[in-house]
């Protein structure tokens, strides 16, 4: 979904919005991109190092070939082109969070150019379908991570993350639009964590995005270290507004700099002219990577469906799932799991008794609108272990078979997400006898029928007033002598035939 101040942005007329991206992406290897330490986000300051982090003299780089495995898949399902020959660069400069002095990175043949990634109307909320080409992936390694104190007088070094694996992805200046940046982010997060390439958690630094703006073809201007989708577009918002503004109060062209973002504006923090030269060279310390012309076919070939055809087949059958619970599942691969599991097995009991598509709007009702209802409601993070699909199919089987009703099937599943532990190792059976739950038993058909009634009759006549509101046309009111009822028989009797013989009473 799409915010509303999102949607209601546009560019101005004659002031055309153009914007590229690039994105800075961890990969979720083992250990570290040039180095044996371990690659861990978790673990305390300063754990994670070897001499080669440190930049200690004499210490020599080794390619991970984990990382490089991760870099290509990117690579395929971006449809770039991997290069047959790349190498490693020294990108030369001094700060604190670089203590070799230089980054290793992709300068002058990088792993792979050119591909894209298609927008779409149907899965990504774009106006129309787009689609977005990609410039170069390359690899390159990460730098320490800075600390500041409360009051920005001392600063800690935590080394962890430096020589972390990173691939840089930069696009093309292809987007027209707000919303075209923030639906690309959004999909290539799902795309890369999908694959196991990166955790996409941007809020902890597993994803940064430096972002490319620029109005009317004018100069660009480089938005430096954003952090989060909102942080994005609230930049690139302001960004675009202030050239705006610049455009229509001054003959000056705009100038080509980089700013920072603070949370409520952009600062300037260098222009063209104080351009760090970063005197690349080539890493005479790492060999050049070479690679099989079908490496990309090789990895295409063993790649699971992406997460655009999951969604696709969830919505169609046997599942008929909407949109966004099948995008929710899609992003919730434990969940999709237990809802395949789920689906299986309450179809397999149905088949010969429901149609398909009764019996899949069925089990999609009780799983996204019943169990993890019961969740929300409680406030409780969703926990499948508490009824395995098994036991939840079982119970859905004993409803629709009208073993016991709706009220207490709901019952069941609120005593399973409050008190698993004394409820999980129970059958639905014996859950059903302990509470008392089961339907009327040791009754007939025409006995049942007239306890059904007579109850109607006698919650009818102590609520005439009720009763007239909903001759007069308000149908809304039957809920409460539903309500009524399902209170005096403790929730055993099913809803609708209260609500059946009501309507009769009061026609």
């Amino acid at each position: 979904m799409i915010p509303k101040a999102l949607q209601k942005w546009k560019p101005e007329p004659g002031f055309p919005f153009k914007c590229g991206l690039e994105i800075h992406t961890q990969l979720m290897t083992k250990n570290k991109l040039f180095s044996a330490s371990r690659n861990s986000a978790e673990s305390a300051p300063n754990q994670n190092t070897t001499f080669f982090d440190l930049g200690v003299p004499g210490t020599f780089p080794r390619l991970n070939p984990e990382a490089l495995l991760l870099a290509l898949k990117a690579a395929s399902v971006m449809k770039s082109h991997v290069n047959p020959v790349s190498s490693f660069d020294r990108k030369h400069y001094f700060y604190l969070d670089q203590p070799l002095g230089y980054q290793i990175t992709q300068h002058f043949r990088p792993l792979a150019k050119g591909g894209h990634l298609k927008l779409t109307k149907k899965f990504d909320d774009v106006v129309s379908d787009k689609i977005i080409g990609i410039e170069q992936i390359q690899l390159e390694q990460d730098t320490a991570k800075l600390n500041y104190d409360a009051f920005e007088s001392a600063v800690t070094i935590d080394f962890n993350r430096a020589n972390v694996p990173l691939i840089e992805l930069v696009t093309k200046p292809d987007f027209d639009h707000l919303v075209q940046v923030r639906a690309f982010i959004k999909k290539y997060i799902g795309i890369m964590t999908h694959l196991g390439v990166c955790s996409g958690d941007m809020e902890n630094g597993a994803m940064r995005c430096d972002v490319n703006v620029s109005v009317a073809g004018g100069n660009r201007v480089e938005i430096k270290n954003l952090g989060s989708t909102s942080e994005i577009t609230a930049a690139v918002t302001h960004e675009y507004a202030r050239q705006v503004k610049h455009l229509k109060t001054s003959s000056a062209p705009i100038e080509q700099e980089t700013r920072s973002w603070d949370g409520t504006r952009t600062t300037r923090t260098r222009s063209k002219e104080d351009a760090v030269d970063y005197r690349h060279f080539p890493d005479i310390e790492l060999p050049l990577v070479h690679l099989q012309p079908s490496i990309t076919e090789e990895i295409g070939a063993v790649l699971p469906p992406l997460p655009d055809q999951l969604v696709a087949d969830l919505m169609s059958a046997p599942y008929l799932l909407e949109q966004k619970h099948a995008k929710f599942l899609v992003e919730t691969p434990a969940l999709r799991e237990y809802y395949l599991d789920l689906h299986s097995l309450v179809v397999k009991d149905s088949h010969a008794d429901a149609s398909l598509v009764a019996t899949s709007k069925m089990v999609n009702n009780w799983f996204f609108h019943k169990l993890l209802g019961t969740f929300k409601k409680l406030d409780q993070e969703v926990d499948p272990s508490v009824l395995s699909a098994d036991k939840f199919a079982s119970l859905i089987r004993m409803v629709h078979h009208k073993d016991i009703s709706s009220t207490s099937a709901k019952l069941i599943l609120t005593a399973l997400v409050q008190s698993p532990e004394t409820s999980r190792d129970l059958s639905i059976q014996e859950m059903v006898d302990h509470y008392d739950l089961g339907a009327p038993a040791d009754l007939e058909e025409g006995e049942f029928t007239d306890a059904v009634r007579d109850i109607c009759v006698e919650i009818i006549s102590k609520h005439p007033e009720v009763a007239e509101t909903f001759r007069n046309g308000k149908q809304s009111s039957i809920k409460f002598f539903i309500g009524q009822a399902m209170r005096e028989t403790q929730g055993k009797v099913d809803s609708k035939k209260f609500e059946q013989e009501f309507r009769n009473l009061l026609s």
